[in-house]
């Protein structure tokens, strides 16, 4: 990270967010159909099938904020690096 320029991580970090935020809306709307196909309907397995997707999916996210985190600690390094300047 420590050698891209602010411009390029504020853009990674902008993508990230919208992934994330996109990855979030599909899962929850997932888990809901899926949830909604257990209570509704009679044969189970696809959305059993489904749910563990969503699940296996969702392990994703940490990573995600993980990388969300250390741009931004490297964002607010190199600003704080600029203020003492």
């Amino acid at each position: 990270m420590d050698k891209k320029t602010t411009e390029k991580l504020e853009g990674k970090l902008k993508i990230i967010k919208i992934i994330t935020g996109a990855l979030i809306g599909l899962l929850t709307f997932l888990l809901v159909i899926s949830v909604y196909g257990l209570i509704a309907k009679e044969s189970n397995s696809i959305f059993i099938a489904l749910i563990a997707v969503a699940i296996s999916c969702s392990v994703i996210l940490p990573l995600q904020f993980i990388n969300m985190k250390k741009i931004k600690s490297e964002l607010n390094t190199r600003k704080e690096a600029d203020l003492i300047k």
